[in-house]
């Protein structure tokens, strides 16, 4: 694998999956930009699904960064207490609504964003993708981890922060907004941990797929 591929070449090969997941809204179900980045803090390290299942609860008794920022963590937690690591998640969220104050004052920068607690790059990445503002990287979630080196893109890494580096170098900046997510749809539907390499539309240049059928030959 040549890690500086022809970046051009790249987006060819993978225009299938940017074709398919273009535009694709992000899973976490939010209304509005105040929701978008408080379930993007509860979910790292949860499921989607179980940010979705207490968000309608939580919004309810905190409809905006107001509200959650003339609140306290002891009165937060018994919202968010199904989620993983909800203690260190409530004062995340508290010190972010109260250095923000309101909706509109959330930032919209990489680093306005980061600079917030709980916030990190690939929360960042998510949250200007989905406010369709200009993004500075790629999404690398634990579905882009998995999957981006399974392809060929880029060496194996468990670090999203390396990967996302190293994607940034062999993609061009235009995919850069829709290609981390189209993988992380990729990750969640086909290219699962025991992935259906029947059902990818990128199989045909997938590293991963290539070995399985010279290790399984018919």
């Amino acid at each position: 694998m040549n890690l500086f591929e022809d970046s051009n070449e790249w987006t060819e090969k993978l225009d299938p999956i940017l074709s398919k997941y273009k535009d694709r809204k992000h899973p976490l179900d939010y209304h509005n930009l105040y929701q978008l980045m408080v379930m993007v803090v509860l979910s790292a390290q949860d499921s989607d699904a179980n940010i979705n299942k207490i968000a309608p609860a939580l919004f309810k008794v905190f409809p905006n960064m107001e509200s959650l920022s003339v609140s306290n963590v002891g009165a937060l937690i018994p919202h968010i207490s199904k989620v993983r690591n909800f203690g260190t998640k409530a004062n995340w969220l508290i010190e972010i609504a109260q250095t923000i104050q309101k909706d509109e004052n959330i930032p919209l920068t990489m680093d306005g964003l980061t600079a917030l607690k709980g916030i990190g790059r690939k929360s960042t990445n998510v949250i200007m993708r989905e406010a369709n503002v200009p993004v500075k990287g790629i999404i690398a979630d634990l579905h882009v981890i998995r999957v981006a080196p399974r392809i060929g893109l880029i060496p194996e890494s468990k670090d999203g922060v390396k990967v996302e580096k190293q994607l940034m170098q062999v993609l061009p900046k235009e995919i850069w907004e829709e290609i981390g997510m189209a993988i992380s749809f990729l990750g969640r539907e086909i290219c699962r941990p025991q992935p259906k390499c029947g059902e990818c539309p990128v199989n045909g240049i997938c590293e991963y797929h290539k070995t399985f059928k010279s290790e399984h030959p018919q």
